[in-house]
């Protein structure tokens, strides 16, 4: 009885072996395919959401401005 405690120790073992170098392989895997879609993504010149987020804020400052700006020439040439 004392020897298929050790088998069923071994075996258990060996499964969570088993788990962990599926987990690694899984993991690296990820990694992999991560690092190519950034390399592809990038080869391509596609702008990141921070990117876009920051020059649509740019953007959307620059049109109140102008309006600011063009309210200020009408008040100017009602004057004049």
């Amino acid at each position: 009885m004392q020897q298929r405690g050790k088998i069923f120790d071994d075996i258990s073992q060996l499964m969570t072996n088993a788990m962990g170098v599926a987990q690694g392989a899984k993991d690296e895997a990820n990694n992999a395919i991560s690092g190519m879609m950034d390399r592809w993504l990038a080869d391509r010149d596609f702008v990141t959401r921070e990117e876009f987020d920051a020059v649509r804020a740019m953007a959307q400052k620059a049109r109140e401005e102008n309006a600011a700006l063009l309210a200020r020439i009408e008040a100017l040439e009602a004057k004049g």
